[in-house]
């Protein structure tokens, strides 16, 4: 079994063939980070999943697979659903002032939220929400991982996500996909606030964390503090 790669993110308060290719003026050192909100019972969700698994591999882009629970009682529960990814979605809707949540959806960068299925409007979010090389530098020395200075108002979560980057096979058996096989990749296993950031440089213990590429521990967003609580 292989070890699940950790990635390392700083998050700031305050056509599928074309998509194998750089659409952003992003790169390994500052990656565009893209989450995909979907459920394996949702019958819109497999463009969407598509889209993710065509951009999963790129050196550029953190790309992150989370399941939500909120279909799992509408006929097929997903096998990788947990509520802090449904939390973590409400945490998006609330913060920008909508009430409600809806498969599929992909936001990136913590800002641009996009539909995911529609290739085109995919790659458009990602140009539209590159951060280019601002926020601070993050790099793995050793067992430790550093976090350069910047400025930051409030501090920011350091969240750390592991996800499995193999290719997932999946049979459906029931609900709106019964019948189909849907492949994930970058499937998020767990999400754990693990510190803050001020603005001033420090460095964190990195031993137990598994670097597949540069862009693991360079992801920078902008999502917001957690607004309520999901329903």
């Amino acid at each position: 079994m292989p070890k699940i790669p950790a990635a390392l993110i700083v998050v700031l308060a305050g056509a599928a063939a074309a998509l194998a290719s750089p659409v952003a003026a992003s790169d390994p050192l500052h990656p565009t980070v893209v989450e995909l909100y979907q459920s394996q019972g949702c019958s819109s969700c497999p463009p969407a999943i598509a889209n993710i698994n065509a951009i999963a591999g790129r050196p550029d882009v953190l790309a992150l697979t989370f399941a939500v629970t909120y279909w799992d009682d509408l006929g097929w529960k997903d096998s990788f659903a947990r509520p802090e990814f449904t939390q973590r979605q409400y945490d998006y809707a609330h913060a920008a002032g909508r009430e409600g949540v809806a498969t599929p959806q992909t936001i990136v960068n913590g800002r641009k939220v996009t539909n995911g299925g529609d290739a085109a409007q995919l790659i458009a979010a990602m140009r539209a929400g590159d951060r280019g090389q601002s926020g601070p530098a993050i790099t793995k020395s050793g067992q430790k991982v550093r976090i350069g200075g910047g400025a930051v108002v409030p501090p920011a979560t350091i969240w750390l996500v592991r996800y499995d980057p193999r290719a997932l096979k999946v049979p459906i058996r029931a609900g709106e996909n019964s019948g189909r096989t849907i492949v994930h990749r970058n499937v998020v296993r767990s999400l754990s606030a693990i510190g803050k950031w001020a603005g001033s440089e420090i460095k964190l213990d990195g031993k137990d964390l598994t670097i597949v590429k540069e862009s693991d521990i360079m992801g920078v967003l902008d999502r917001p503090a957690r607004a309520k609580k999901a329903a």
